[in-house]
């Protein structure tokens, strides 16, 4: 495994969405998720990790050491079991196994993360009970995510719309089109803010300086090859990267976010695109230790 990071980091994204719905929320129809106090749209984080991980999967095809745990269709005891597998141990018999050999908890969890990259990012609780409980433990990831909220309040429209192809026979012989019903953004620009701590990176999964750059290219690219017309014309704008000098950091976090600021150029118009804001970094305000990158 190679040597895990020893910087910590905080990081913003900016990303912004037209005519689509960026995170449809099931217990409202399925409509653009919202904050209903102030109106902001809201995307949470397990949808940002999807994207991440749908990235990852792609570019790396199942190279090994960069599988992925949370995949759609593969239930976890199917990767929990090659850990099993691989170390040539029964979970029937596991407590047999931990008298024998009382590491044997540790590597499987190493052989998780070794194996999985975003075990290695995210952590994961890899416990299922079930009659045959595979245990293969759980860890904290590095890397963790906010939600990502608009910058302004975002207006949820409801598009009617049409298709020639009628579901049943009998449906057919009555009408020739069916009505249904889509929920789009026009146009909303969201901000997430997220962690990656180098020392749990050291202590737990081993994330590297090769996953931490892979981190990076997958945010930047998380919504290029995961397109759909529900979602619309969505992108990452910006990619905001604070570097502590340090393992455990030189500055709170709040203080290097604050330093990001993004204002409606013209607030009396309703945003329509990128260019009707301003994204700037006050980088005199940076506390000693810490530098800043815009990788976009």
């Amino acid at each position: 495994m190679a040597e895990a990071i020893k910087n910590r980091y905080e990081f913003v994204i900016l990303f912004d969405v037209e005519n689509g719905n960026p995170n449809g929320d099931p217990d409202a129809g399925n409509m653009p998720r919202i904050d209903p106090e102030t109106g902001c749209g809201i995307v949470t984080d397990v949808c940002l990790k999807r994207k991440i991980r749908n990235y990852v999967e792609t570019v790396k095809d199942g190279a090994p050491g960069y599988e992925i745990y949370i995949k759609e269709n593969v239930p976890l005891n199917t990767s929990d079991k090659k850990a099993y597998e691989y170390l040539q141990v029964d979970e029937k018999t596991i407590r047999d196994e931990r008298k024998k050999d009382p590491g044997i908890d540790e590597k499987i969890r190493d052989f998780m993360c070794k194996n999985f990259f975003d075990i290695r990012a995210f952590g994961a609780v890899m416990t299922t009970f079930v009659k045959a409980a595979l245990n293969c433990g759980q860890v904290r990831g590095p890397v963790q995510l906010g939600f990502a909220r608009s910058i302004d309040p975002v207006v949820q429209q409801e598009v009617t719309i049409t298709r020639v192809a009628i579901t049943t026979e009998a449906d057919a012989e009555k009408k020739g089109t069916e009505m249904g019903r889509k929920y789009i953004v026009p146009y909303a620009l969201y901000r997430a803010e997220g962690f990656v701590s180098a020392n749990l990176a050291r202590k737990s999964t081993g994330f590297s300086e090769e996953d931490l750059a892979l981190l990076w290219e997958a945010i930047i690219n998380m919504f290029e090859d995961d397109r759909s017309a529900a979602r619309g014309k969505m992108a990452v704008r910006e990619l905001i990267v604070f570097r502590h000098d340090s393992i455990l950091g030189n500055a709170p976090s709040y203080k290097l976010f604050d330093t990001v600021t993004v204002e409606r150029k013209n607030p009396g118009d309703p945003a329509r695109k990128y260019g009707d804001y301003t994204v700037t970094v006050d980088t005199a305000a940076l506390p000693d230790g810490v530098s800043c990158t815009r990788m976009i």
